[in-house]
């Protein structure tokens, strides 16, 4: 029987520029919502403060954090007087292995 010839996988040229971009655009939503959500909790001299609803900033700013790899745990009860705590975790990315 005859082999067949091996697929050569297409070469990525700017597979640095474009991880470079990506990283830029969640760092840029990253401020953004941090700023946005500060903004909220501080009064700053001569702007109004209004009172926004912070939970889709909050969830842009976790969801942006957790592309970073970095995640919020919760441990305590909470309900039955034990102290909540909230800690954050660096969980390393899986890569793929081709």
């Amino acid at each position: 029987m005859a082999e067949t010839p091996k697929k050569e996988k297409p070469e990525k040229k700017f597979d640095l520029l474009d991880e470079g971009v990506a990283t830029l655009v969640r760092l840029t939503i990253l401020g953004w919502s941090a700023c946005i959500l500060t903004i909220n909790y501080l009064q700053v001299p001569g702007l109004a403060k209004t009172n926004i609803d912070p939970t889709f900033i909050a969830s842009v700013f976790t969801g942006t954090l957790a592309t970073f790899g970095v995640a919020t745990t919760k441990k305590g009860q909470g309900e039955d007087g034990k102290k909540t705590t909230y800690t954050v975790e660096y969980v390393e990315k899986k890569t793929k292995v081709e």
